[in-house]
């Protein structure tokens, strides 16, 4: 067997094969010292390291090729493996084969790990059997010993790892479906990989759509199964969860159940509104009460580099959003606020318009700072839409630079709002990694204030 990619689902599939009795390999174009920790993290297994390239000579004789989500599919180790023959699989493709119990899946352009999260707090609220893994960061198949036929299976399923299925969950939920990953797909293919988590479903699954999302909606009557809605601003033609008069409503079986007032809900933004309502409507069908389901949204905060409040530095709550990786997703963080903006944009472009950020920006900050790969595209594109000189816009060399810059430009009582709307990836490795750089530069403003 032969594993390309040693990330999270690499590491995840190597212990599971050892364990099997296979004999594995790694394949990953990264040098070992990079590598350093996910080494470590297999040093038992007994697998064979191939390392600094992906070379054919590790796939083509393989008897299966286990590949991570991301790798892209024209990789000329993978191209080989197929020219011979070799079975191509992934993490989520073994799982969901050998998965004993029914699969919740969850997807969408933003919000699918809020709402992942909320629904493991409102099971774990409810004292039920459950497991939740997926893109969350939990690797699957390290989770198949603890799940019985009457455990509750919650995944998170990204668009590359729906690429790797051709069945789907018998529960689906799609937060949304907004303009992503424009720099790899055309937005007809991006669609298509979304609409794969209901795509396969059979006539007693269920799917449940975001009918304020235009994309979400749209699926609706192209579901195989049975569908449930969520909604803020319409009112559902069916099972679903509403907002109605300020208070999130589970319809079901023709009868309204009241669940929590919006008040109760401690996350920032309407979009986190319409999280908590999908959460609501898949732990619902998992079992979980509306009792329970209230307290778990009552005492959820949120999730790491998610409109994380990090520190109030000299009166200024600086604020860690590097999930915010489109212009869609900044859009939703300048929304979450009321409090003057100095807002921090950067890392690497998608290809995606930045004319309504740019407008957005302009209205709402009273500085917006730039920094990486794209800090003089997002620069250009501010000035541009400002008027009389305000915002003020300052290019930084990286995001340390960032974060002291917006310590200059911020007044006591302003949010610095570290929403980059680009990839993390002309710097760092992933969205975290910059969120644990933002988070790091903030302390080191703390100690001197």
């Amino acid at each position: 067997m032969t594993v390309v990619g040693l990330g999270v689902e690499g590491i995840d599939l190597v212990r599971y094969l050892a364990a099997e009795g296979a004999r594995v390999t790694v394949s990953d174009a990264g040098p070992a010292e990079q590598l350093a920790g996910a080494i470590e993290a297999i040093r038992d297994s007994g697998a064979t390291l191939s390392l600094g390239a992906n070379r054919p000579q590790d796939t083509e004789h393989a008897a299966c090729v286990f590949v991570s989500q991301g790798v892209p599919p024209e990789l000329p180790a993978l191209r080989a493996a197929q020219a011979r023959g070799v079975p191509v699989s992934s993490m989520v493709r073994l799982f969901f084969e050998r998965c004993p119990a029914p699969i919740a899946g969850i997807t969408g352009s933003a919000g699918k790990t809020t709402t992942t999260a909320l629904v493991s707090a409102m099971l774990e609220s409810a004292a039920l059997d459950y497991v939740v893994g997926g893109n969350i960061g939990v690797g699957l198949l390290g989770l198949l010993q603890r799940i019985g036929p009457e455990t509750k299976v919650v995944v998170e399923l990204s668009h590359t790892q729906l690429a790797q299925l051709e069945v789907s969950p018998a529960l689906a939920c799609i937060t949304n479906v907004t303009p992503n990953h424009l720099d790899r797909y055309s937005w007809p293919e991006y669609v298509a990989l979304k609409r794969r988590i209901f795509q396969f479903q059979r006539p007693d699954d269920l799917a449940i759509f975001n009918l304020d999302d235009e994309v979400s909606a749209g699926f609706v009557e192209q579901a195989p199964g049975r569908v449930a809605c969520t909604t803020s601003t319409r009112a559902l033609p069916g099972d679903g969860v509403a907002l109605e008069h300020g208070v999130a409503v589970r319809h079901e079986g023709g009868r309204a159940h009241e669940v929590l007032h919006r008040d109760e809900i401690r996350l920032r933004g309407e979009h986190n509104v319409a999280n908590v309502l999908s959460a609501v409507a898949v732990a619902s069908r998992l079992g979980v009460d509306d009792a329970a389901a209230a307290r778990a949204v009552r005492a959820f905060t949120g999730v790491a580099h998610r409109l994380e409040a990090v520190a109030t530095v000299r009166g200024a709550l600086f604020v860690n959003d590097s999930i915010a990786t489109t212009p869609e997703r900044t859009l939703a963080g300048i929304r979450s606020y009321a409090e003057p903006l100095v807002l921090l944009l950067g890392g690497r472009h998608k290809q995606l318009p930045l004319d309504g950020l740019a407008r957005e920006a302009a209205a709402r900050c009273r500085a917006v700072v730039t920094f990486g790969e794209a800090g003089e595209l997002y620069a250009a594109a501010v000035r541009a839409a400002r008027s009389g000189g305000v915002p003020a816009v300052e290019q930084a060399a990286d995001l340390a630079a960032a974060v002291r810059a917006a310590a200059r430009h911020a007044h006591a009582g302003d949010v610095v709002l570290c929403s980059p709307a680009g990839t993390s990836f002309d710097a760092y490795p992933n969205f975290e990694r910059r969120g644990e750089a933002f988070r790091a530069a903030v302390r080191e403003l703390e100690r001197g204030a």
